[in-house]
């Protein structure tokens, strides 16, 4: 498997060139990027972040202050903006209550126990909680999204009933643990399920189609 996630992730970065993820010019942007993306396009997001630059409230104290119905309507973009309000401020309201509003806090002791503190934050699923990590902490840890289960999957290398755990803990344990390579690999994951590995799947021009232990 080691040999077969090293092949995968050469071909995409050859194909796709280095992503150089999480867009956010903050830490604290970026945890709020990872909040605002569940279930929706990114550009989605990107609109909903610059209501919030604009009205100059991209900070925690003030979305904290903010009421949830006028922080819906500036994250409308995103989608789902009235629940997605509310775990914004659930996470927020964790942010300045346990780390004084900093996500420099957060990190400073190490990751320890703050995969399961981000977890126990109502609206913070798995695969959030490890974008934080990764994204704005630079944990080595691999995320797992929707696209990775259907590439592996029809790829014959996983199965479709996979679950989150299962599908990180290939990665974890066949790939050297690097917060940048880690980080790469899901970027470029994500390029090849929005251009040809979509739910129908556009195989003509895969990059990865013609690797040698494919047996679709």
């Amino acid at each position: 498997m080691r040999n077969k996630l090293i092949s995968i992730y050469k071909t995409l970065y050859n194909h796709f060139g280095p992503q150089n993820w999480w867009p956010g010019d903050t830490p604290f942007e970026v945890c709020v990027g990872a909040i605002l993306t569940q279930n929706t396009a990114w550009q989605n997001v990107e609109k909903a972040i610059v209501n919030l630059k604009k009205q100059k409230i991209l900070n925690p104290y003030k979305i904290n202050k903010l009421p949830a119905k006028k922080l819906a309507k500036l994250i409308t973009p995103a989608g789902y903006f009235n629940i997605k309000a509310k775990r914004l401020k659930n996470f927020i309201s964790f942010l300045c209550e346990e780390y004084d509003g900093e996500v420099s806090n957060m990190f400073s002791n190490g990751s320890g126990n703050l995969r399961n503190h981000l977890l126990s934050v109502n609206g913070i699923g798995p695969e959030t909680a490890d974008s934080i990590l990764l994204y704005a902490g630079n944990v080595p840890i691999f995320v797992v999204d929707a696209y990775t289960k259907r590439v592996f999957n029809r790829l014959n290398l996983t199965p479709e009933d996979i679950t989150y755990y299962e599908m990180q803990e290939i990665f974890m344990e066949n790939l050297p643990s690097d917060a940048m390579l880690f980080n790469e690999y899901h970027a470029l994951i994500v390029m090849l399920g929005k251009n040809y590995c979509k739910k129908r799947p556009l195989c003509e021009g895969c990059p990865i189609k013609n690797c040698h232990f494919r047996t679709l």
